[in-house]
């Protein structure tokens, strides 16, 4: 049996049909017709995974959503809507919704979206499962440790007991009884290095050595100058501890923690030394299974398939496994924030934070940069460490890499979901051309020239904006060869500076072109390369536009080359990017203009710099500008890219 799925929608067919196509994917489908039915059937039969429609009467999907959260954090949550509203898309993942799709359903849609929450959900149940493992192993071994330790303790108390030894020998003769019943070698000797009394486990392991000399016993030892432990204990006038090698009685050797205590007579000197010795023959053997165990979970640790971190509660790293350290470097060098996310503070929604505040697991996904500068996508879960007294010391932070999983999500999906987030920015541009559109039309009715040319500045500029957003729409949403001619560059620079030159003018930023004598010519989809450029000219001016900290601002655009590589260089004096803005600025749907950006641009500049074999290197300090460097091969072409690396 697979999964359980709940399906909930208050449309009786859809739930007939699109129940019936769960459950011949392999699900235990349940159904319900509202949001209370479902909270009702989530209790009962627990399912992992939800579709819920977003439109319903009554509780809507939205506080399903919210409620099913409450119930179990963990629950996977698709939602579905036949409306396209994008406001409810991100109020539900701004819950924690798994995933986004439209009605009518497609079954390639439904089937990713089903075996993404799938795998999820089966990801999750494994990493529980390897952390108990690990936490279980770890228990048994140091409970087994702290016996050993208990045992050995013994030896504490010789010290205590000697004060109490010289009734114990007067009443010897009447048989050892009092030390018959402890677990270790006990043997009593006079002040002239001679066996006096043993007890009864010394004369079946030992043999019956009363009369013999103390240090006959030891494997090596030839007489009193060898310094036998009795021998020091009398002349240092004080109990001793010390590891030896005893020598059974079938020629076995015996290592032994031997303690000796001596025994004063009334004028103060050492009259005889009482002699116990531990066999830790099985404390070794412990001792080395112990090790062993430890080697084995290191191993173990090591060979994780994934980011295992331990983490205190100021969120220093005090241990993570290989390849934590291979992919973000050495645990004791910082802080998790700082190897994780290159951040100063915590992150807000630091999952660690909040498992030593409940004791509970979390799970949290992110993005994360490598100390090489590449970018991952993770999937981390944090586990409390308790210490002795059952207080959380420690929280274990296992991370797993899905940035391929992310990357293989359905692309139909992701253009869905852009349009969307989209459609409020075109509406805004549209009502600015409908301003701008009556401006000229008033213009011309009043015979008012400057009217009419505040009019179609409005309208050229809206235009292009929307033509921009289409363009960067299809060019994401339709696959296409990359088209390269041979290009004139310093053309190509003076086709640049006629795009960016007026809109810099317009908001006072000064734009400069340099373009070296022997920049000559280059293979290149000009259309492609010229928006990727575009892209990247018109942040400049922004961000100079921005910044009011300065007087006067510059855009500087150069193209210089070799033989093998041209090189295209972007600088201004804008207002710079955290460190945090540069590692993010080509991820799909991010941008640091808030609703004014569609977080497409950037995204599809670093994908045509890609197919043209080039590489972008991008330096920026906050409040002090930005340079883009971007070096692409003269010719395409494998051969042109392996040239222009070496």
């Amino acid at each position: 049996m697979g999964e359980k799925v709940l399906l909930v929608d208050d449309d009786d067919a859809i739930r007939e049909i699109l129940g019936l196509s769960i459950a011949d994917l392999g699900y235990d489908v349940f159904t319900a017709a509202n949001g209370e039915e479902a909270i009702a059937s989530f209790k009962l039969n627990e399912p992992s995974i939800v579709l819920t429609d977003i439109k319903m009467p009554g509780m809507d999907g939205i506080e399903l959503l919210r409620r099913l959260k409450q119930l179990d954090p963990e629950a996977e949550v698709i939602m579905i809507s036949g409306h396209g509203d994008m406001d409810l898309a991100l109020k539900s993942l701004q819950y924690e919704a798994l995933d986004f799709i439209t009605k009518p359903i497609r079954d390639e849609l439904l089937v990713s979206a089903l075996k993404r929450a799938t795998d999820k959900v089966v990801m999750r149940r494994q990493i529980k499962e390897h952390t108990q493992s690990l936490e279980r192993i770890v228990k048994e071994k140091s409970a087994k440790l702290v016996e050993l330790e208990r045992q050995l303790a013994v030896g504490q108390v010789v010290e205590g007991l000697s004060t109490a030894m010289r009734s114990l020998v007067q009443s010897f003769a009447d048989g050892p009884s009092y030390f018959n019943e402890l677990p270790c070698f006990i043997s009593i000797h006079n002040r002239y290095l001679e066996i006096v009394a043993v007890n009864q486990l010394y004369k079946d392991r030992l043999g019956d050595l009363v009369g013999h000399n103390s240090w006959e016993v030891y494997e090596g030892r030839q007489g009193s100058g060898n310094a036998c432990p009795v021998w020091k204990t009398i002349h240092e006038g004080k109990g001793l501890r010390s590891r030896e090698t005893l020598m059974g009685i079938d020629g076995r050797e015996l290592p032994v923690i031997v303690h000796t205590a001596p025994i004063f007579n009334n004028e103060g000197q050492v009259e005889l030394v009482i002699e116990l010795s531990v066999d830790v023959t099985e404390v070794g053997r412990l001792q080395e299974e112990l090790r062993a165990a430890r080697e084995k979970y290191h191993r173990l640790f090591d060979a994780v398939p994934c980011y295992i971190s331990v983490v205190d509660p100021e969120h220093k790293l005090v241990e993570a496994n290989r390849r934590f350290r291979q992919d973000f470097g050495e645990c004791r060098l910082g802080k998790c924030f700082e190897l994780f996310k290159h951040r100063e503070d915590p992150c807000q929604e630091c999952p660690i934070v909040s498992t030593f505040a409940d004791g509970q697991t979390h799970q949290w996904e992110t993005a994360v940069t490598t100390k090489d500068g590449e970018q991952r996508i993770v999937l981390i879960q944090t586990a409390p460490i308790y210490d002795d007294k059952g207080e959380i010391e420690q929280v274990m932070e296992i991370s797993t890499d899905i940035t391929q999983i992310r990357q293989l999500q359905d692309h139909l999906a992701s253009l869905g979901l852009m349009l969307g987030s989209m459609s409020h920015g075109v509406k805004g541009l549209l009502t600015s051309l409908d301003g701008g559109v009556y401006k000229v039309e008033a213009g011309l009715k009043r015979e008012d020239p400057q009217r009419v040319r505040d009019g179609w500045a409005i309208v050229r500029d809206k235009i292009g904006r929307i033509r921009k957003m289409v363009l960067d729409i299809l060019y994401y949403a339709k696959s296409r060869e990359t088209e390269c001619v041979p290009v004139r560059l310093d053309s190509f620079g003076d086709d640049m500076a006629a795009i960016i030159g007026p809109k810099a003018a317009s908001r006072n930023v000064e734009f400069k072109l340099e373009v070296a004598r022997d920049a000559g010519v280059m293979d290149m989809d000009e259309t492609a390369m010229s928006a990727a450029l575009v892209n990247f000219l018109e942040n400049s001016v922004d961000a100079c536009a921005e910044d009011d900290t300065k007087p006067t601002h510059f855009v500087a655009f150069r193209i210089a080359g070799d033989a093998d590589c041209v090189r295209f260089e972007i600088a201004d004096n804008g207002i710079g990017m955290d460190q945090e803005t540069r590692e993010k600025m080509f991820t799909l749907f991010f941008s640091s203009k808030g609703s004014r950006g569609t977080g497409l641009g950037l995204f599809i500049s670093n994908q045509v710099i890609e197919r043209h074999g080039g590489k972008i290197e991008v330096e920026s300090e906050h409040g002090k500008g930005t340079a883009i460097i971007i070096k692409v091969p003269r010719l395409h072409g494998e051969e042109g890219k392996a040239r222009c690396e070496d």
